[in-house]
């Protein structure tokens, strides 16, 4: 299992029930392989830099989950046919990105010697 991180670009002139269902019919699905998922971020509406399909604003959602490479596919799959959904793109993220761990303070040791070069 890996960590992934999806966006999904929904109609923006969908309805929010519409719109939650989608949402939730991926994460169901990523549950029901036995993944986990980490965040679902919902940004709301967005404006597009270029029209896409000719349309000019979307619903943003970021997904973070952990999942094996056949989930990813299902999931891309679903997202692939489904009519409400714009854009979506798939990324597996470095180990050490996932989670988005706060980065460690520097040692005290390292800040005290680049002082002493200044």
């Amino acid at each position: 299992m890996r960590p992934y991180e999806t966006i999904i670009i929904l109609d923006s002139q969908a309805e929010d029930a519409i719109i939650n269902s989608v949402i939730d019919r991926i994460v169901e699905t990523i549950k029901n392989d036995g993944a986990t998922i980490a965040q679902v971020d919902r940004w709301g509406k967005r404006r597009f830099a270029y029209e896409i399909n000719h349309q000019s604003d979307g619903y943003y959602v970021l997904l973070e989950f952990t999942a094996g490479t056949e989930t990813v596919a299902e999931v891309d799959r679903l997202l692939s046919i489904t009519d409400e959904v714009v854009r979506h793109k798939i990324l597996r993220l470095p180990d050490s990105l996932a989670g988005r761990s706060v980065p460690k303070p520097r040692s005290p040791r390292s800040s005290s010697r680049a002082a002493s070069q200044s």
